[in-house]
C-alpha cells in the first residue's frame, strides 16, 4: 500500500495535520512550523489521496482516507499519544478514524466541519471553473486565473485553487489534484460521519464565527452525541478557512489543547 506524502518537522508530542478539499499540506505550513519550533511538537503534515504529492486513485471515500492515515501513523511508528487534526474534508477523515480506530489517537481536533451531512452543491462552481481551464492551451497562471474568474469572483479562492497548478518538465501545466476523481466522488465527500461507538477521548472543534459549517444544533447535539468529551471554540472574526484568517488564535488553541495533560 502506498504511503501518503508527508512533511515531518520538530520533536515532541506528535500532531498530525490533514488539509481540506482541493488543499495540500502547504496550506498549513506557517502554523506547522510554529507548532514545531515554538510549541515543542513533532508536526506531521500530510497530503490526502488525490491531493498534493500523494498517490492518485479513482476511489475517494472517508473510509479509504482514514485507512490511508492509519497506514501513515503505522509507517511513522508514532505510538498512541497522537493528536490528529483535520480541516473540513480532512476533519471528516479525522473524525472517521477517531470513531472507528480510537486506539490510534490520544486526542482529536476538527477545524470548521461537523459530522452531519454537508450539501456539496456550493462546490459546483469550483468544479466547473477548474474544468473550464484548458491545460493544453494556457501558457501562464494569469490565463488560468482569467478562465477561473468566470466562475469564481473571489480572488482569494482562486489563488487557493491555483496552488494546485504546476509546470511539468515539458513546460506544460497539470493539476496536482485528481480533478476527475474528486468530481466523480464529490457527493461522497459530503456524507455524514458515523461510528459504532462515540469517541470518548478529548476532542476540540474550532469553529469560524462567520462560517456556517458548525451550527448551534451541531454544537448542542450532533457533536456531543459522537464526541461527548468535546469542546467547541469559536474564533469570532474568521470564516471557513479559520487557520488562514486567524492564525494566532488557532495556534494558541491547538498549542494549549495538544500540550495539556501528561506527556
Amino acid at each position: 500500500m502506498s504511503v501518503l506524502h508527508y512533511l515531518d518537522q520538530g520533536q515532541g508530542r506528535p500532531l498530525v495535520i490533514l488539509h481540506g478539499l482541493f488543499g495540500t499540506l502547504d496550506n498549513w505550513q506557517s502554523l506547522a512550523r510554529r507548532w514545531a519550533t515554538e510549541a515543542g511538537l513533532r508536526v506531521i503534515s500530510a497530503d490526502l489521496r488525490n491531493h498534493g504529492r500523494s498517490f492518485q486513485t479513482n476511489e475517494h471515500s472517508y473510509e479509504l482516507m482514514a485507512n490511508d492515515v492509519r497506514a501513515l501513523l503505522d509507517h511513522l511508528g508514532l505510538g498512541d499519544d497522537v493528536t490528529l487534526m483535520g480541516h473540513s474534508m480532512g476533519g471528516k477523515a479525522a473524525m472517521r478514524l477517531a470513531l472507528h480506530h480510537p486506539e490510534h489517537l490520544a486526542r482529536l481536533i476538527v477545524v470548521d466541519i461537523a459530522p452531519r451531512y454537508s450539501d456539496m452543491e456550493h462546490q459546483d462552481d469550483i468544479i466547473a471553473g477548474l474544468q473550464a481551464i484548458d491545460l493544453s492551451k494556457i501558457t501562464n497562471r494569469q490565463e488560468a486565473d482569467a478562465a477561473l474568474a468566470q466562475y469564481i469572483p473571489q480572488l482569494g479562492v482562486r489563488q487557493f485553487l491555483l496552488k494546485n497548478l504546476y509546470r511539468k518538465e515539458d513546460n506544460s501545466f497539470a493539476w496536482r489534484i485528481n480533478l476527475d476523481a474528486l468530481t466523480t466522488n464529490l457527493r461522497a465527500i459530503g456524507e455524514e460521519t458515523t461510528g459504532p461507538v462515540p469517541f470518548l477521548k478529548p476532542a476540540l472543534f474550532i469553529r469560524g464565527g462567520k462560517s456556517r459549517y458548525i451550527t448551534t444544533e451541531d454544537k448542542l447535539h450532533g457533536i456531543p452525541a459522537l464526541f461527548p468529551n468535546s469542546q467547541v471554540a469559536t474564533v469570532p472574526d474568521a470564516g471557513h478557512w479559520v487557520h488562514a484568517e486567524a492564525p494566532d488564535e488557532v495556534y494558541e488553541l491547538v498549542r494549549a489543547f495538544t500540550t495539556a495533560g501528561p506527556a
